[in-house]
């Protein structure tokens, strides 16, 4: 355990959803920090640490509360505690099968910084990530992204967390896609589903994670209906719905800590790219 840090050193900010996605963010840590008192009115819980050249606060939602609304408050009270340069929201959502991404579980869906909004908006990322992505981009094209060395880190690391809790990969039969018209059955898994609703896909040559660049589709409301988000996809070219808006807050719950396991892993490696000379120069949140 490192010496405690001030509050000014604290710049880059990750918020998630779950407690499952905080566990996968810690264990992504090349440091933990102890604890720091954040405002008196703020009743956010921190855990702080460092990746790399960066010392990060994470957050996460209270249990049980979700949508835009809680995310929104637990991000201003973090900015009020704390000179948070750059934000990350860290987490599961659920992925879109199109001709152009064949997406998988596991497999890493990362905002771009498109344009697609119905109602509010969003600003766009700060430069300093934004050249980061830009520079992991080149990088996945020349030599790859090492997602797969960072999972087997936390599990060296952690090793009760892929033996007792799942964060391990599941295997190639457990990503089951069934027809977009098809309403689940109830349950924790696909095992009382029809069979004959699964579409099937061709097999890939290895387990090699992939990531996905596009729009992140958000909202208050549960995707209930496979074909209205499969319009909506094609329409606003969204590669995946984050997870309340994609119905996996109380669905596969067998499939969340890896799917945690490797977008922490992403957040870690993409972190990697983000100069801290640019993350200071960034004006506060």
């Amino acid at each position: 355990m490192s010496q405690s840090c001030k509050k000014d050193h604290y710049q880059i900010g990750i918020i998630c959803a779950l407690h499952t996605e905080a566990a996968a963010v810690i264990a992504m840590l090349d440091e933990p920090h102890p604890k720091l008192a954040s405002q008196k009115d703020d009743p956010n819980d921190y855990s702080f640490g460092r990746i790399g050249v960066h010392n990060l606060v994470i957050a996460c939602l209270p249990a049980g509360i979700m949508g835009n609304t809680p995310a929104t408050t637990v991000a201003s009270n973090m900015k009020r505690s704390f000179p948070i340069k750059i934000g990350l929201m860290v987490g599961i959502g659920g992925g879109v099968l199109s001709k152009k991404s064949d997406i998988r579980l596991g497999d890493i869906a990362t905002e771009q910084g498109g344009d697609f909004h119905h109602s509010g908006t969003l600003d766009k990322p700060p430069i300093a990530l934004l050249n980061a992505l830009q520079s992991l981009k080149i990088h996945d094209i020349n030599k790859g992204i090492p997602l797969e060395d960072a999972l087997t880190a936390m599990a060296t690391n952690n090793p009760r967390m892929v033996e007792e809790f799942g964060y391990g990969y599941q295997g190639a039969d457990e990503d089951q896609l069934f027809q977009s018209g098809y309403d689940h059955s109830a349950g924790e898994t696909c095992e009382d589903c029809d069979a004959k609703e699964v579409i099937e896909r061709k097999a890939r040559k290895n387990t090699i994670l992939r990531v996905f660049y596009g729009n992140i589709a958000s909202g208050n409301q549960v995707m209930k209906h496979g074909t209205t988000r499969d319009r909506i996809a094609k329409k606003e070219g969204v590669i995946c719905f984050e997870m309340e808006a994609a119905g996996l807050m109380d669905n596969f719950p067998c499939l969340q800590p890896y799917a945690a396991a490797t977008a922490a892993a992403f957040a870690r490696i993409l972190l990697g790219f983000v100069k801290k000379q640019e993350v200071t120069d960034t004006p506060s949140m």
